[in-house]
């Protein structure tokens, strides 16, 4: 107990102005007695006397004050023992904390929050199309805002759906600045933030639960590497749809769509690396397989691979990286 209950705050007060208090007016604040407040009174045994508040008070704080001053005599103890080793453990333990596992969303963003709040020069971000909550979406306003204008320079790929999603365009219309680009490409695999060349976080579960945030420069380099040599190949925001009709009568898109099939990743997989959902990928291949005269989902494979449509996407890609709702 660190506090009085109301009716026992009062009565002490009035028992230290008048020198003692009947028993009887005590049965109601039973934390009279519990903080050894009162004592009984010599003279009379229907009355108590209070202790003086100092006396009481020490009483309260000597034990914690000897347990304090017996952890630190341990933590230095403690010390005393360990402190041969750190040496010999600072490089390991350095690699060890260049990779740190976040897990839970609340952890995640508090290294984010951390990481943006200490970004100076520039943030480079991979972002797959998916559509957020409206509070995600003002927080991701507050914070990209906020590096602007600190003069952070924000670099950030979609994939080419993002042309078409309302939310996106309006989002990106806030940031006209030279501080801010966005481009877009065909597909993306998963996330990617990267601050100041220092710090990166990428996802290692489908669910976004549990990431990584690291902090070693070889591998951080790596992801900026990765990230350059997508940028080099996307298409910026501003220039217009990069969709187009081919020659062969089959769109940018299903191009991108035939390639994935040939590589035999399944509808969900496709929807998700060209940032649509699942419906409108089904769609599109049953556009590709009435343009290529499939009747199965194998034949289809069959039929792409003898049409040479993905020799024809692979002419014109980096002029118009396929992909679309």
């Amino acid at each position: 107990m660190t506090e009085l209950c109301e009716a026992g705050g009062r009565l002490y007060a009035n028992a230290l102005r008048t020198g003692r208090i009947a028993r009887a007016d005590v049965e109601t604040a039973p934390c009279l007695m519990e903080f050894a407040l009162l004592q009984p009174d010599p003279d009379d045994a229907l009355w108590l006397r209070p202790v003086p508040p100092s006396v009481a008070l020490a009483q309260r704080l000597n034990p914690i004050e000897r347990e304090i001053s017996d952890r630190r005599r341990t933590s230095i103890e403690l010390a005393e023992t360990f402190e041969p080793f750190m040496a010999l453990s600072a490089q390991g333990t350095a690699a060890i904390h260049s990779i740190t596992v976040l897990e839970g969303l609340d952890r995640i963003n508090a290294a984010l929050d951390l990481a943006t709040d200490q970004c100076r020069s520039e943030m480079l971000t991979v972002q797959p199309s998916a559509r957020h909550p409206e509070r995600r979406a003002i927080e991701g306003l507050e914070r990209d805002q906020t590096l602007i204008d600190r003069g952070v320079r924000i670099r950030t790929l979609y994939q080419h759906t993002a042309r078409y999603s309302p939310e996106r365009l309006a989002y990106v219309d806030r940031f006209t600045s030279g501080k801010a680009e966005y481009r877009t490409i065909d597909e993306l695999v998963e996330r990617l933030i990267i601050c100041d060349e220092t710090v990166a976080f990428i996802p290692i579960r489908e669910d976004r639960q549990v990431a990584l945030e690291i902090r070693h420069p070889g591998l951080v380099r790596y992801l900026i590497k990765v990230f350059e040599f997508i940028w080099s190949r996307a298409v910026p925001l501003t220039a217009g749809a990069p969709y187009e009709t081919a020659p062969d009568g089959i769109t940018d898109i299903q191009h991108s769509i035939a390639k994935l099939l040939v590589e035999g990743h399944v509808d969900e997989a496709i929807a998700r690396r060209l940032g649509m959902n699942v419906r409108t990928c089904r769609a599109h291949i049953a556009k590709l397989a009435s343009a290529l005269g499939s009747g199965s989902r194998a034949q289809l494979g069959y039929l792409i691979a003898q049409s040479g449509i993905l020799e024809q996407e692979q002419g014109h890609q980096g002029v118009t990286d396929g992909g679309g709702p």
